[in-house]
Formats: C-alpha cells, structure tokens, sequence
C-alpha cells in the first residue's frame, strides 16, 4: 500500500489511542498528526512491522505530552516552529487530505487484492489485533490457517501496487463498520459484514 493508503488504515486506530491516553480532541489530532509526519521521514525499509512502529510512537508521543502538560499547562506548542511545519506539510498536505475517500481506497485496495477470507482475517489481525484463536472461533478455521491466511494477505499487500479505480466496495457497509470499529470498539457489525463477504454469492436464474 502507499502512503495515503496506510495513514488511511491506520489514522482510526491511533487517533483511538490517542484520544484514551490524553483525553482532548485536538490534542489527539495533533499526536497522532505528528505522529505520521515524523513517520514519513524515515526510511520505510528499516521499519519491520509498521503498524507496531506507530503505535509504539504514538503512545510514546501521548507519554511526551502529558509529561509536557504536568510541566507546562500554558503555551505547549510555542517550540513548535511553524516553518519547519509548512516545509513538511508542503510534500504531504494534511489539509487536504481526505480521510474518509482514502479509507474508502485503501479498504479498496484489500478487497480487489486479497480473497474475501483473506481479507477477513488480514483487518481483524491487523487492525484490531484479534488473536488466532479469536480468529478460529469466528471463521471456524484452524489457528494455522488463519496463520497462514495472515501471512499470504501481507504478502500480497507488499507486492507492486496495483492501479487503483476508485469504485467502491462490493459491499459498502464495511466502510461504515470498519470506521465505527475503530471509533468505537464495535467489532460485531464489521465481522457480520466481513463474514457476507466470503459466504458465495448465489445468483438465482
């Protein structure tokens, strides 16, 4: 996946965690914003997992923050120089960035990619942490399936991207419940919708 596609998957998430540990709205925003612009520095090569790398960083950030605000209640950003801010924004505009269309394309991109089991079990793993155990009661698959279903959804998820075409989803409700999932910690709507998806179509003639 690329770029806007990865912040896309994984914004919901860190915002979640964000918005637990410091408890304001905008101060999460601006976390896990930071969070992602000093992500987008680094050499994604060095970064093996990087779900794992943003949100160790982004707790470590909310952790830097709150030490900051028992420190300084008044003027917490006045280090912060608005010019070096600009320069990063310049090559990657979060005032632009349309969360809502790229998480549509990125969900997008995992379902042209990947088979609707494949899927499946890639979000809830690596989403929303679901365990392989949790994984076998909910698909009736083994742990080592599922394993592997994980391992093959990633695989195909690193290869070259493939050409996007914007069209959505067979299924539109799982852009709803991904989202509410992530805001909410609702995870039975998705896995409903998720579990339409690999149950074969049957088209009655």
């Amino acid at each position: 996946m690329n770029t806007s596609q990865t912040i896309a998957l994984y914004q919901p998430v860190l915002y979640s965690i964000a918005l637990k540990m410091v408890n304001s709205f905008a101060d999460a925003e601006d976390i896990v914003q930071e969070t992602f612009l000093k992500w987008l520095t680094i050499d994604k090569k060095k970064i093996i997992n990087t779900k794992s790398y943003l949100v160790k960083a982004v707790t470590n950030n909310c952790l830097n923050h709150l030490e900051s605000l028992k420190k300084k209640k008044e003027d917490l950003f006045d280090k912060v120089n608005p010019r070096i801010l600009k320069e990063m924004y310049r090559e990657f505009d979060f005032g632009r960035f349309d969360l809502e269309f790229d998480i549509s394309t990125a969900l997008s991109v995992i379902h042209k990619k990947l088979k609707p089991l494949e899927k499946a079990v890639y979000l809830l793993r690596e989403v929303f942490d679901l365990d392989y155990d949790n994984l076998n009661e909910i698909f009736d698959k083994s742990q080592e399936n599922c394993r592997q279903l994980f391992c093959r959804a990633k695989e195909k998820l690193n290869l070259e991207n493939i050409k996007l075409d914007k069209k959505a989803l067979d299924n539109p409700g799982i852009l709803d419940s991904f989202k509410k999932a992530c805001n909410f910690g609702h995870l039975t709507s998705l896995i409903n919708d998720l579990k339409r998806d690999i149950i074969p179509k049957i088209s009655i003639t």
